[in-house]
C-alpha cells in the first residue's frame, strides 16, 4: 500500500483563516468568536470576516452561492494554496475530489408557516404532505445538495477531475476522509482534495437541532464540562477544512512537502446502547494502530451520556494524553468535524508538536470514527 500523505490545508472557522490562527485556538482551547444574541437563547460561534476576493475572485460567483458554499469554496482554495498547486492547471484538471457537508438554506417562511399550522390540523400528516407538495419550491431541494459545493469549487478553482459528495451528520465527514485516503493508499489516484464546510449561523438548524434535543441553550462551556441535562449540548460553530492528500511517491515527484502522514481510517456505527461507543472506540483505535499518540483531538458534542462515555474511553486508551475538543475551538461543525481533526492534527505535526495525533468522531446521534496522523 503507497503512503498517503498531507501537502495543503486550507481552514476557516470563527478562529480566523489558516493553519497558524488555528493552533494558537487550539491551543487556547475556546473559541474566538462568541454570539449569544443573534439566536438567543442558543450560542453560536460564527465564522471571522473574511476577504472573499482574496479565493473567489468574481463578485458574480460569490453573489451566486450562500454562506456554506462560499466557506468550503475559500477553505479549498487556501488548501490549493499551501500545496502548492493553485496555478497547475493540469493537475488541478486530474485532482479528484470528495465533499462532506449539510445542504443549503431552507426557506425558513414557509418552514415556519407549516410548523404553526401542523399545531391546529385535524390530520397532521395529511396536512403535513400537502403543505409540501405546494408550498416548496421545486428547486429548494436542488439548491441544499452538496454536490453544489464540489460544482463550485470545480468552476472557481478548476478541480474538475471525479468528485463525490456525503451529506448526514458527522460520519459523513469520516467516510469523506476514509474513501480518499483509501484510494489513494490502493494506487487508484495519486492526488485528491477532500474537506467540507458547514455554516451555524442559520435558524432552520437551530430549529432541526433544538427539535431533536441536542442543542445547548446557555452560553460557551468547555465540551466535556457539559455535565447534566441542564448543561448538555452542542453549539455550532461556521467553519471549514480542506486537506490536499497525495501518495508519497506522486508529491516527492513534484517537489511537494510532506506535512504529515494519514494513516487509515477507521468508521463504524454502533446501535448506541450503553457502553457501545465505547467498545467501538476500543476496536478501532486498535485497528488504527495507535498506541502512544502525543495529543487527542476530540470531535465530542457535549450530547448527554455519548459525551461522558467518549471521555471514559479516552481516559483508558490514552491515559495521561492531553485530550482537546474540538468544539472548543470551531464550535461544532457536523460534517466538517474530522476534516477539521484531521487538519489540525496535520498542523501539529508539522509544526513538531506532535509525532502521533488520534482524532476521534462520535457523532451525535450516530457514527464513531477515528483517525490516526503521524510523522511523514
Amino acid at each position: 500500500m503507497t503512503s498517503v500523505v498531507v501537502t495543503g490545508l486550507g481552514l476557516v472557522s470563527s478562529a480566523g483563516e489558516g493553519l497558524g490562527v488555528h493552533l494558537e485556538a487550539l491551543t487556547a482551547g475556546a473559541p474566538a468568536r462568541t454570539d449569544t444574541e443573534r439566536f438567543a437563547p442558543y450560542t453560536v460561534h460564527p465564522v471571522a470576516p473574511l476577504a472573499l476576493d482574496g479565493q473567489i475572485p468574481k463578485k458574480s460567483d460569490q453573489r451566486q452561492m450562500e454562506p456554506w458554499q462560499r466557506l468550503g469554496v475559500y477553505a479549498a482554495g487556501l488548501a490549493l494554496d499551501s500545496a502548492d498547486l493553485k496555478d497547475n492547471a493540469a493537475l488541478k484538471a486530474a485532482m479528484h475530489l470528495v465533499v462532506a457537508c449539510g445542504g443549503g438554506e431552507r426557506d425558513t417562511e414557509v418552514d415556519g408557516a407549516i410548523l404553526t399550522g401542523l399545531r391546529d390540523a385535524a390530520d397532521p400528516g395529511a396536512y403535513l404532505n400537502e403543505r409540501l407538495l405546494n408550498d416548496l419550491r421545486p428547486t429548494l431541494f436542488l439548491a441544499q445538495l452538496s454536490n453544489l459545493l464540489a460544482g463550485n469549487i470545480a468552476i472557481v478553482h478548476g478541480v474538475t477531475g471525479a468528485s463525490r459528495t456525503f451529506m448526514g451528520e458527522e460520519a459523513a465527514g469520516t467516510d469523506a476522509l476514509r474513501i480518499a485516503q483509501a484510494r489513494i493508499a490502493s494506487g487508484q489516484v495519486a492526488c485528491m482534495l477532500v474537506g467540507g464546510s458547514y455554516s451555524a449561523e442559520r435558524p432552520d438548524v437551530m430549529v432541526v437541532h433544538e427539535m431533536g434535543g441536542y442543542l445547548r441553550a446557555k452560553p460557551f462551556r468547555p465540551v466535556f464540562s457539559r455535565e447534566g441535562a441542564d448543561e448538555a449540548g452542542f453549539i455550532l460553530g461556521s467553519g471549514a477544512a480542506f486537506l490536499v492528500l497525495e501518495s508519497a511517491e506522486h508529491a516527492h515527484a513534484r517537489g511537494a512537502k510532506a506535512l504529515a502522514r494519514l494513516m487509515p481510517v477507521g468508521s463504524d456505527r454502533s446501535r448506541r446502547e450503553p457502553g457501545a461507543t465505547a467498545a467501538s472506540l476500543n476496536a478501532l483505535w486498535r485497528a488504527a494502530g495507535l498506541m502512544a499518540p502525543d495529543r487527542v483531538i476530540s470531535g465530542a458534542t457535549g450530547v448527554a451520556g455519548i459525551t461522558a462515555e467518549e471521555g471514559a474511553a479516552l481516559a483508558r486508551l490514552a491515559p495521561g494524553v492531553p485530550v482537546t475538543a474540538l468544539g472548543d475551538v470551531t464550535g461544532h461543525t457536523l460534517e466538517v468535524t474530522a476534516p477539521f481533526g484531521a487538519a489540525l492534527a496535520a498542523g501539529l505535526v508539522a509544526a513538531g508538536a506532535a509525532r502521533e495525533v488520534a482524532i476521534t468522531t462520535v457523532g451525535h446521534r450516530r457514527g464513531e470514527g477515528v483517525i490516526r496522523v503521524c510523522a511523514a
